[in-house]
């Protein structure tokens, strides 16, 4: 998805190689939209509040790589938090929403990662704090969007860490604060759901190929792909009800219009990748019922088998049990040519049958 750029930065900040980590927390300071520069080593969240008001067009940004009770009660004093959005930090496990309570913007974001290995795709959840002058980013499962460790990003000398936050920050549509750092986070994770359905497709068509060649474990697979659909639709779905909350509070809390054309450019790349997930859902139940017709065929076919040899098998016995009852006045038991007749008897129906069957494609 293509990124809009806003105003060119009035100042850039000085380049720095190295990130402040305060306890299990990653601090960086932005200046009207420059280079984000590190905080001093052990910066609270109290202080770096401080250190984005000493300037005003300062932000500073958190992550929290592993967030516990201690990290969220420390943010709790610092941002002053209501009561109900703390216990929503303490625990993990929701959807995607987004709540506002007073000046603290609450988002709660889900991103998708598709394991190859494993043909199973990860979903990480996150919790975004936004205020003036602020942003939190809270990894619940110790995720990124790309499926790495969290922890990574809060190593100084971690060359990939410190891109994936350079691109997070480097953009000069941070100039217009750190609700536009909340909008480049859920453009990435938009942007993660378009591998991850390419691979759910691979993983289609392969299926596809297994159903027509009598794949007994086809079934199964057919399943898993099917759920990881859902669970990949449940989350677009919910990050769409996001988007329009966000879009919602436009006129209410004065957001830019560069933001505002942002975001739309976020929904309609979302949008799409949501009726491509419906579709694959769709394909899936299309296959899967497919699978089952092939599998009742096969066993139609199997049933013919057993009942025509059933049939052939009866005659003789039929005759075999008839003449074994033994009873004295039976003639062809004292006919010399009794038991030759029967045989040829028992062996003419199940030939006859054979070949009445086999016309008829039963055996």
């Amino acid at each position: 998805m293509s990124i809009i750029r806003g105003r060119s930065s009035a100042k850039t900040a000085k380049t720095t190689t190295q990130a402040a980590v305060s306890g299990a927390c990653l601090v960086r300071l932005v200046d009207d939209g420059g280079t984000p520069e590190c905080a001093p080593d052990g910066t609270t969240a109290a202080e770096a509040l401080d250190l984005a008001a000493a300037e005003p067009e300062r932000m500073a940004f958190m992550l929290y790589p592993e967030p516990g009770p201690e990290s969220v009660r420390e943010l709790e004093q610092a941002w002053d938090l209501h009561p109900v959005l703390v216990e929503d930090l303490l625990h993990g496990g929701q959807r995607p929403k987004v709540e506002r309570y007073g000046d603290v913007l609450f988002l709660v974001m889900r991103s998708a990662h598709y394991d190859d290995a494993r043909e199973d795709v990860d979903f990480a959840e996150f919790h975004v704090l936004v205020k003036h002058g602020a942003i939190a980013v809270l990894c619940q499962d110790g995720m990124w969007f790309d499926g790495t460790s969290a922890t990574d990003l809060v190593d100084a000398n971690d060359a990939a860490g410190n891109r994936v936050i350079g691109e997070l920050l480097g953009d000069d549509l941070l100039g217009l604060g750190p609700e536009a750092v909340a909008y480049r986070m859920l453009d990435a994770i938009v942007d993660g759901y378009a591998p991850v359905l390419r691979e759910v497709g691979i993983d289609k068509d392969q299926i596809e190929r297994q159903v027509f060649s009598a794949d007994p474990e086809v079934a199964e697979r057919i399943y898993r792909l099917s759920q990881e659909v859902i669970d990949l639709q449940h989350a677009t779905s919910w990050m769409a009800e996001v988007l329009a909350g966000l879009r919602d509070g436009f006129a209410k809390h004065d957001v830019a219009e560069e933001l505002q054309t942002y975001l739309q450019d976020v929904s309609d790349h979302l949008q799409r990748i949501g009726a491509q997930t419906a579709e694959y859902r769709e394909a899936l139940t299309q296959i899967l019922n497919v699978n089952a017709t092939l599998v009742a065929q096969r066993q139609n076919e199997d049933m013919k088998k057993i009942s025509g040899w059933a049939a052939i098998l009866f005659a003789p016995t039929l005759i075999a049990a008839v003449y074994g009852m033994n009873f004295d006045s039976m003639p062809e038991l004292h006919w010399a040519f009794g038991y030759p007749m029967a045989v040829l008897v028992m062996v003419g129906f199940s030939v006859a049958l054979y070949f009445i069957f086999r016309a008829k494609k039963w055996m």
